[in-house]
C-alpha cells in the first residue's frame, strides 16, 4: 500500500502558483528532491520536476529563470490512492512516463512517493518473501 511508503519520508515539500523557478531550483537542491507539488491552497494545481526545468531550459534558455510554477508545472497531476498497491503506482507511472506521484486519502494530500521509493519498496518484499521461503524450506 502506498500510504505505508511514506510513513517516514522527509516532509512534503510545496510551492504556490506564484513561486519563481529559481526558488523552485533551491528547494529541489536543499532538500535534495525531485519535484514539488504546486498547490492551490489544499488543491494540487501542479507538478514542477527537475525534467520540467530542463525542458524549459532547452526550449528557453536563459528565459527560465524568469518562469514561475505555474509557467512550467505539468497539470493536471495523476493521483493515488494510499491503498493503491506498489505494482499498480508502477504501472501509472511507468505507462505515464512521470518519477512521482502524489499519494492521497479521500481528498486529503497524504504526500509524494517517486520511482524510487516504489523499486525500494519492491525489493524490501522480494527479500522479504525470499526469507520467509527459506525459512519455510528449512522447516
Amino acid at each position: 500500500m502506498l500510504g505505508s511508503i511514506l510513513v517516514g519520508k522527509k516532509p512534503l515539500v510545496t510551492v504556490g502558483r506564484n513561486s519563481p523557478i529559481t526558488h523552485i531550483v533551491a528547494l529541489l537542491h536543499e532538500h535534495r528532491i525531485g519535484a514539488v507539488l504546486v498547490m492551490d491552497g489544499d488543491v494540487i494545481a501542479g507538478l514542477v520536476s527537475e525534467r520540467d526545468i530542463c525542458r524549459c531550459m532547452h526550449l528557453h534558455g536563459k528565459g527560465v529563470h524568469d518562469a514561475t510554477a505555474a509557467d512550467l508545472m505539468t497539470a493536471p497531476v495523476i493521483t493515488a490512492d494510499a491503498r493503491m498497491n506498489v505494482c499498480d503506482a508502477m504501472a501509472i507511472m511507468t505507462d505515464r512516463r512521470s518519477r512521482h506521484l502524489p499519494v492521497l486519502e479521500g481528498d486529503r494530500l497524504l504526500g509524494l512517493v517517486s520511482i524510487g521509493d516504489l523499486v525500494k519498496r519492491r525489493m524490501e518484499d522480494a527479500e522479504a518473501e525470499a526469507e520467509s521461503l527459506k525459512h519455510y524450506i528449512a522447516s
